[in-house]
């Protein structure tokens, strides 16, 4: 009997919090408007865990747990991979037609620079046909002729340059052993006999190197003929090509590359003009220099100046170094430096008068882009690559400008459509 009152005290406790607990959730639900969520607040956020998430151990989504740095650079991981491998793809499609690809490279380059003659002969009134008849075959003759020109020039000058290289050979000899770098004539006999041993224990390689060339002799006339082909229909039809290959263009990206197709073309044949004057004006300086230095074969090397031209930085350099080398073997080392000193002056007078003058704003590539891409594309395709790399991008970086500036240019056209019009002021109705 003594405990009922601590019996009944505990039951009265107990109602007292029943009644508390259930007024507390009717004063919750009288506050909360119909058709309210009754979903709890922290499961409107999935980062947030749950009410009983870590008593009932389930886990979040691995996807609400990354961190959103990682997720960013995963997306542009997998989409960079997918460029890499297109890219990839392109490369060895590419190397497989290499041929194929360098001529039509080629004949884009003859045409940039022959369009404007074909242009100026219709405007004379000559039909299409006959204009590019005309300008193609002199185009073709003039190449012909300076072609067989250098082949004469060294031709007929290889009797005397081998006596002069033998003559200069021993006077490098007769340098060495009076250097202060005590050279003997027994070191100077043991390295020319090293080479004799290394040219006869080679005949085979040297003989398959020559099947070799023969072979790349038969590759180049090869891709000659494509070439002359494929500038002879570019000259005639080059519009009618361009508008079918828009054609294959999506239609909601035509309007954009029709646009960037005469910009590339202008940008193209800027260079191609500025640098056949540049090449020209180096060749007739530094082929004048080696002629009043009575260097022999000057006029070959005036030709090879030219040529070397046309691959940016390391032409001039390779060029230069020819010229200096013969030079070398045939004058001595005083000629030699004053070749090196003509080659100098004017390489430094093409590039800070006459590339900046010539070319001007239509073909700005930074020199690193220059040095990267004549690297890149002599290690796809040799000597045509590096010839065709920079051209490339500088028709890239213009078509990449003007399709950035149509696409900055096509959201401002369409709020200016979709804006409502302005309305009437009351005084003019």
């Amino acid at each position: 009997m003594a405990r009922l009152p601590e019996w009944y005290s505990g039951l009265g406790a107990g109602i007292v919090r029943i009644a508390d607990r259930v007024h507390e959730r009717g004063e919750g639900a009288a506050g909360e408007p119909e058709g309210a969520d009754p979903t709890p607040d922290t499961l409107a956020d999935p980062l947030a865990p749950t009410a009983g998430a870590e008593h009932s151990g389930e886990r979040p989504d691995p996807v609400a747990v990354i961190p959103w740095g990682i997720r960013v650079a995963a997306e542009a991981g997998w989409r960079l991979l997918v460029l890499a491998g297109t890219l990839w793809v392109l490369m060895r499609v590419i190397s497989a037609v290499q041929l194929v690809v360098l001529a039509f490279a080629a004949a884009l380059l003859i045409t940039a620079l022959l369009q404007p003659t074909v242009d100026r002969l219709r405007r004379l009134g000559l039909p299409r046909g006959l204009a590019t008849a005309v300008t193609a075959a002199a185009g073709f003759a003039v190449m012909t002729l300076v072609g067989w020109f250098v082949v004469w020039q060294v031709m007929d000058n290889l009797d005397n340059l081998s006596d002069r290289v033998r003559d200069g050979i021993d006077e490098l000899k007769r340098l060495a052993l009076d250097s202060p770098f005590h050279v003997t004539e027994s070191q100077i006999n043991d390295l020319a006999d090293s080479l004799s041993d290394t040219i006869g224990s080679n005949t085979e390689e040297i003989t398959s190197a020559g099947l070799k060339g023969v072979t790349v002799l038969v590759e180049f006339l090869t891709g000659a003929l494509l070439a002359m082909f494929s500038t002879l229909f570019l000259l005639y039809d080059g519009p009618r090509i361009w508008q079918w290959t828009l054609k294959l263009v999506p239609e909601r990206a035509r309007p954009g590359v029709a646009g960037a197709g005469p910009r590339a073309w202008l940008t193209l044949t800027a260079y191609v003009r500025g640098t056949v004057l540049v090449a020209l004006i180096d060749a007739v300086f530094i082929g004048l220099g080696i002629w009043l230095l009575e260097v022999p074969m000057a006029v070959p090397l005036a030709v090879f100046v030219f040529l070397f031209a046309f691959i940016p930085l390391v032409g001039a350099v390779l060029s230069g170094a020819l010229a200096v080398v013969v030079a070398l073997v045939t004058q001595g080392v005083v000629s030699a430096l004053l070749v090196l000193g003509v080659v100098l002056v004017v390489q430094q007078i093409e590039g800070h008068v006459l590339q900046p003058f010539i070319l001007g704003r239509a073909v700005r590539v930074h020199p690193l882009a220059v040095v990267l891409s004549v690297a890149v594309g002599g290690v796809i395709a040799g000597i045509g690559g590096a010839v065709v790399a920079v051209p490339l991008v500088a028709v890239v970086n213009t078509v990449v400008a003007h399709l950035r500036a149509h696409g900055r240019q096509r959201p401002v056209a369409a709020r200016t459509l979709v804006k409502a019009p302005e309305r009437e002021p009351e005084e003019a109705r």
